[in-house]
């Protein structure tokens, strides 16, 4: 009976490598070049740098003109008469203040709206890569226990042919194998699968055969949870965008105030008679008697108190996931470390201690194959703990806005 598993294979990084390696940072850089998410809210900031514009124009001149006959009824000389008149509104400096200060939020609303989906991008990148090396190294430890199956296959053959070892023993031995060459089969088409979904991310710009040079080993960044709490508070893009939020319905509860007068209205007339010219300058004020703008100011505040609300009520929520993201952390370094030193170890051994055993008689096929399924899933178990941890680092990454502001 062998001893050990199949011969090693090449590292994760280097499996199905036909074409250029790519660092886990060089592959978020490509994924945030040709991203369409990432594009398309950034053409929102362009959209609302505009706004500022919008906001901020002074409103145009008018200018009037007019021309007819004079036909006076008392006998009078009849002749041409002609006007013009230039008007200008002088808009009330409050009003327009607000105007442009609301605009200003939505920008700072709208980056901080461009600095969230580049988080998420960049997290989504970085999982979608951890979840990539998972399935190359399920793919490599299938590929091993199918190896070494195939090994415990011929050797319980030759004793079922010498009579050493009853039939079923063989048929046993045959069905485990088929079933490790199924899973072996389905990890390599999970790889293929992870390879396109990181595919998408980046718009189908990778070029083919690509490879990933990372390992679900990599190490992980020394953790303080109250300095975490103040990076969230500080750095979250979703806090960054409803405090912007907050601070534009303040601004429109300022300009609905103000839009009571909007402004004065000057004007300059120049009438031409056949005897006779007049030259006129007036203003004219809209006077809020009637309607006092109480209902856009009403609004504003009610939207201005939604938006506080929503603030409030959103920094709990992510402390609270924080907390839950710190913890996860902490469990999955828990298992990563029972697993690597204990039980990997142990189910190591009961597998030797089970080909022995077979090999001497002492033990039936189903002990050893019992021993290969429990170092199976426990090497399985400690896949996904790494994977869990990496994952666990992200989710914290994401929530402290380590990736939100662009380099």
């Amino acid at each position: 009976m062998a001893q050990t598993a199949a011969p090693s294979t090449p590292p994760a990084s280097a499996t199905a490598a036909s074409g250029p390696a790519y660092g886990l940072g060089e592959l978020v850089d490509i994924v945030l070049t040709h991203n369409p998410t990432l594009q398309m809210s950034q053409r929102s900031r362009e959209q609302a740098q505009a706004g500022i514009r919008t906001a901020g124009a002074l409103p145009n001149p008018r200018l009037e003109f007019g021309d007819g006959r004079f036909r006076p009824s008392n006998g009078g000389s009849s002749g041409t008469v002609s006007a013009w008149g230039v008007s200008q509104m002088i808009e009330n400096p409050w009003l327009r203040s607000a105007r442009v200060d609301a605009a200003e939020q939505g920008l700072r609303s709208s980056e901080a709206q461009v600095g969230m989906t580049r988080s998420e991008v960049v997290a989504q990148v970085r999982v979608r890569a951890y979840e990539l090396l998972l399935r190359i190294e399920e793919a490599r430890a299938a590929a091993d226990e199918l190896t070494l199956l195939e090994q415990t296959r011929e050797r319980v053959r030759v004793r079922v042919d010498s009579g050493e070892a009853a039939r079923y023993e063989i048929i046993k031995a045959e069905a485990e194998f088929i079933s490790a060459r199924q899973r072996q089969q389905s990890a390599q088409l999970a790889v293929e699968q992870a390879r396109i979904r990181l595919n998408q991310l980046a718009a189908g710009q990778l070029p083919a055969g690509w490879s990933l040079s990372a390992d679900l080993g990599d190490t992980l960044p020394p953790l303080d949870p109250s300095l975490l709490r103040e990076l969230m508070l500080a750095h979250n893009p979703e806090l960054q965008a409803l405090r912007a939020e907050q601070e534009r319905q303040q601004a429109r509860v300022r300009e609905a105030g103000a839009s009571r007068w909007p402004g004065v209205e000057l004007r300059y007339t120049d009438t031409r008679e056949p005897d006779n010219r007049q030259n006129i300058v007036g203003a004219s004020i809209q006077v809020p008697l009637f309607d006092q703008k109480r209902g856009p100011r009403d609004e504003a505040q009610a939207e201005q108190l939604r938006a506080r609300t929503r603030l409030e009520g959103r920094q709990v929520e992510l402390q609270l996931q924080l907390d839950a993201a710190v913890m996860t952390l902490e469990m999955a370094r828990l298992r990563v470390e029972a697993l690597g030193t204990g039980a990997i170890r142990d189910a190591e051994a009961a597998l030797r201690v089970a080909q022995a055993a077979y090999r001497f008689g002492e033990r039936g096929i189903l002990d050893v194959l019992d021993a290969q399924r429990v170092l199976r899933v426990v090497r399985a178990d400690l896949l996904q703990a790494r994977f869990q941890q990496q994952a666990a680092v992200i989710e914290i990454d994401l929530l402290t806005g380590r990736d939100a502001a662009q380099p």
